[in-house]
């Protein structure tokens, strides 16, 4: 998995040829030290599940829970935080509710991508009040298998 940066902009104020901060800065100056919730590298955790989804196949779906579980650490409550901080980058949508519902806020997108990849889905029945298709979680689930190398 790659290392994923901060952006380029972030950093102290630029200073002129003597040293000291410019005559338009405000506030106290900035520290050289931007801390450990600035850092460069992500958590071994958060690699770790962000791998796992990268490996869930095409079509194929893991919920929260079974992530965890495949790790051997956490639960669903904190894969389901790792992909809220840091899964924009990889997969996200074949990591899903247990019941198959799609991600609120992002159904369309993630309809788009099941699609797409031909992810079995279970149409709406008649009171479901969205009409939108859940995740056919018989038929889509992935067990892990044929990817060990990610599952240390």
């Amino acid at each position: 998995m790659s290392e994923r940066s901060l952006p380029d902009d972030i950093g102290p104020e630029p200073r002129d040829d003597t040293g000291s901060a410019s005559s338009d800065d405000v506030g106290p100056e900035p520290s050289d030290d931007i801390g450990p919730e600035f850092s460069d590298a992500l958590p071994e955790y958060a690699e770790r599940v962000l791998d796992a989804t990268e490996a869930i196949p095409p079509g194929r779906v893991m919920t929260y829970g079974d992530v965890a579980e495949w790790l051997g650490e956490g639960g669903p409550r904190q894969v389901g935080r790792v992909m809220s901080l840091y899964g924009g980058g990889v997969p996200w949508w074949r990591v899903v509710r247990a019941d198959g519902v799609l991600l609120p806020g992002h159904e369309l997108e993630a309809l788009a991508r099941y699609r797409e990849e031909g992810t079995p889905l279970k149409e709406a029945g008649r009171a479901a009040e969205d009409h939108l298709p859940r995740v056919d979680m018989r038929r889509a689930r992935w067990d892990g298998g044929g990817h060990a190398q990610v599952h240390t």
